[in-house]
């Protein structure tokens, strides 16, 4: 299960809502036609598809959260943001990290 829980994020100890209240942009991953049926106020969107092209506009001195609809994409998001030297998270699905931060 620890292969699992590293994947969708059952493995982090981190407090999430805390990281926000300490500047942590949360990134939203998922299509722009997904992101405008809802999102995270403050969040923004940046597809998967063009995080590569995205990552100057990044700051790698903020930790950034990431999330999409299941965890699946932000899990990817997740892991090209590490290997490109950024504080990141996996917020997993956009609606349950909604609720985990109010």
């Amino acid at each position: 299960m620890g292969f699992l829980s590293n994947l969708f994020g059952g493995g982090q100890k981190v407090d999430l809502k805390n990281l926000v209240k300490q500047g942590a942009l949360i990134l939203d991953v998922r299509t722009p036609a997904e992101f405008q049926g809802g999102h995270i106020k403050g969040s923004i969107n940046m597809p998967l598809q063009t995080l590569n092209q995205g990552l100057k506009k990044l700051k790698k001195d903020q930790a950034i959260i990431t999330c999409c609809a299941s965890g699946m994409r932000s899990s990817s998001a997740k892991s090209i943001l590490k290997s490109n030297g950024f504080e990141a998270h996996n917020g997993g699905g956009w609606t349950s990290l909604q609720a985990k931060l109010h």
